[in-house]
């Protein structure tokens, strides 16, 4: 069974309509909700009451019953031990064999203190806070804001521009500081501009994703978060390398045709490239070994890496007249037939040896 149990923590159900406590069932939960909206229409335990009549008539898959219990003016101890009393009034008088278990309505935090105390009773599936819409309180208008501020898709959108404009000021005071007064609105629009193209594109859980992968990596020992992070550096590295080449072969010849650029640029990057590919692999397969997820095939990598990287090597130095087309030749022979003996082998070994024994020891 079900309980609504309507919390009225100070009483003023009692104190302005002399009604006694606890109210069991739904008409007699009405009939105190009517009064006390007679007596002061802007009680908000009046919408507590509603609230839970409301719940209790919505539900129709289970038993339900609902109850007001209340506690005293002035004292929260004193006010949670009379909750605590009306409950096992409220739970004494239900006739039923089943488990009985609560869903509690208040009307803020100061009643939902008293939260602790019901639950060493009965388990409570839920709290249901009543915050009127037309209520123009200070209470209604904080847990209206708090309400809004917990739901993760609004906070980003209000908070993140909000701190974004925040930040104007002090990149101003360091702009000025490092010598470049003018940045600021082009580091504010640029922080904007990121902000608004990653909500655009939904963004937001890859983002989450990355920096959870990223924080998995460092909690559980894994080899491919410092190999990725050396592949890039390579890579960065190869950029560089690679505009030096385009750089040198400019300095001969300002007028070169794309094509001639591109393979200039592959001449001079494609060995960094080859060893960020090369250490990226060895992280991954060193990870997959330790998991007790490796497989032969999986060498593959580093092998398709270097035979992809001197099949590159061996075009772009040709296009840039630097070898003959026998290298070429044998530079294509050598990538076709790195790559096809690496399948072969390790295709083989998967067959014989399904797991190395080290593997198959570890799980």
């Amino acid at each position: 069974m079900l309980l609504v149990l309507c919390v009225d923590l100070d009483d003023d159900l009692g104190r302005k309509t002399g009604h006694r406590t606890p109210v069991i069932g739904r008409e007699a939960v009405k009939r105190a909700a009517t009064d006390l909206a007679t007596v002061d229409p802007e009680d908000s335990d009046v919408n507590v009451m509603f609230a839970g009549i409301h719940l209790y008539d919505s539900i129709d898959d289970e038993a339900v019953e609902v109850a007001a219990v209340t506690g005293t003016a002035g004292s929260d101890v004193a006010a949670n031990r009379k909750v605590g009393d009306e409950v096992d009034t409220v739970l004494a008088s239900l006739t039923t064999g089943e488990d009985v278990r609560a869903l509690v309505v208040t009307d803020g935090a100061q009643d939902e203190s008293v939260v602790p105390v019901i639950r060493s009773r009965v388990p409570i599936d839920g709290v249901r806070r009543v915050v009127v819409r037309q209520a123009q309180n200070l209470e209604s208008m904080y847990y209206t804001m708090k309400q809004v501020l917990d739901d993760p898709e609004t906070r980003g959108t209000i908070l993140v521009p909000l701190g974004i404009l925040l930040l104007i000021y002090p990149i101003a005071i360091l702009a000025d500081s490092i010598g470049l007064p003018g940045s600021t609105l082009g580091a504010v629009s640029a922080l904007l501009g990121l902000y608004v193209l990653a909500r655009g594109l939904g963004l937001e859980e890859t983002v989450d994703d990355a920096f959870e992968g990223v924080r998995e990596a460092l909690y559980g020992g894994r080899v491919q978060l410092v190999t990725y992070f050396v592949a890039a550096a390579l890579f960065l590295v190869g950029g560089f390398s690679g505009v030096e080449s385009v750089e040198s072969v400019r300095a001969g010849s300002p007028e070169l045709p794309v094509g001639v650029i591109a393979a200039a640029a592959v001449y001079g990057a494609v060995q960094w490239v080859a060893a960020a590919g090369v250490i990226a692999s060895l992280g991954r397969i060193t990870d997959e070994y330790l998991s007790g997820g490796f497989r032969w095939r999986y060498l593959n990598a580093p092998f398709y890496v270097l035979a992809i990287a001197l099949v590159a090597h061996a075009l772009a130095a040709f296009f840039l007249g630097a070898v003959e087309l026998s290298y070429l030749a044998a530079a294509l022979a050598g990538g076709t037939l790195l790559g096809v003996m690496s399948t072969l082998a390790f295709a083989v070994a998967e067959q014989r040896f399904p797991r190395p024994p080290d593997v198959e020891a570890a799980q």
